[in-house]
């Protein structure tokens, strides 16, 4: 498929890119528009890395980027769309969320198929002892719908890590204060120690799995964007990595290749043997 845009009868204008020329191409487009949100607006490498993100969440480019957040420099998605996702999986059973006015606690109930029932609860009482009762912004102007996504996003991510990926939700990211040293958010209300970076991804590393990288490319089991994109969960890619990374030769004889289909990439454990154990290096 060469053609980033595609027409399709039952489901109307469809944007699915199929390389990382198409998909930086489309991450530019996105993030010169006006229906960009401010933190990927003239940043298409930003704009591609959710795309990328919200591809292995399931999510459509335009999905990603109107869902998913960089807050404080941490990843994050929206309350709304985190109950959508988990909805969409398919161990999901049943989700009740009430309120108490008395005592002001948000209370989130969330069943697993096959499992027992979970409940989190998220009351004023927790939001003071965390700082945040009263904080200016939507502590003050919607305090109860903080708190209720505050039940919700505990409960979610407790039942359901795998159709999360480790992503907490927006609200909360945007309470958590910032490391002077390294401008990330951090998850505890005083600051004492600085987070861990991502180690960086030693040149023995890079040059002892390349060729597996190279070759899965070539096998049409992977692409540079998502082997980027692996590896950067668990790593520090420097500059010069990255464009060797984007510069893999795919043959000719290969290009014109049906691509694998989904099935056959699902099959694999976690990274799968293509990527290599670039994470004992």
């Amino acid at each position: 498929m060469n053609q980033i845009a595609q027409i399709h009868q039952k489901t109307g204008f469809d944007l699915q890119p199929s390389n990382i020329n198409e998909a930086m191409q489309l991450a530019t487009m996105i993030s010169r528009s006006q229906l960009a949100p401010k933190s990927f607006a003239g940043k298409p490498e930003d704009t591609l890395v959710a795309m990328m993100m919200g591809n292995e969440l399931g999510l459509n480019p335009m999905q990603a980027i109107q869902n998913i957040a960089v807050i404080n420099g941490r990843p994050s998605i929206w309350g709304d769309a985190m109950l959508a996702l988990v909805q969409n999986h398919p161990k999901f059973g049943s989700i009740e969320e009430t309120f108490d006015e008395k005592t002001m606690t948000a209370t989130c109930t969330v069943v697993r198929r096959g499992g027992k029932p979970h409940t989190q609860t998220y009351s004023q009482q927790d939001a003071q002892k965390a700082g945040l009762w009263g904080k200016q912004g939507p502590w003050q102007q919607h305090p109860k719908r903080m708190l209720q996504m505050r039940a919700r996003g505990f409960a979610l991510r407790n039942q359901f890590a795998d159709a999360l990926l480790g992503l907490i939700t927006a609200e909360e990211a945007s309470d958590y204060p910032i490391d002077t040293h390294t401008g990330q958010a951090v998850e505890t209300k005083t600051i004492e120690s600085k987070p861990q970076a991502l180690p960086d991804y030693t040149d023995e590393q890079f040059q002892s799995n390349f060729p597996t990288w190279q070759q899965a490319v070539i096998d049409g089991k992977s692409d540079p964007a998502r082997i980027i994109g692996m590896v950067s969960s668990k790593y520090t890619l420097n500059s010069k990595q990255i464009e060797m990374i984007r510069g893999m030769h795919v043959p000719e004889q290969n290009a014109d290749q049906a691509e694998p289909e989904p099935q056959q990439e699902a099959q694999t454990d976690g990274d799968g043997d293509w990527l290599g154990d670039y994470e004992n290096g």
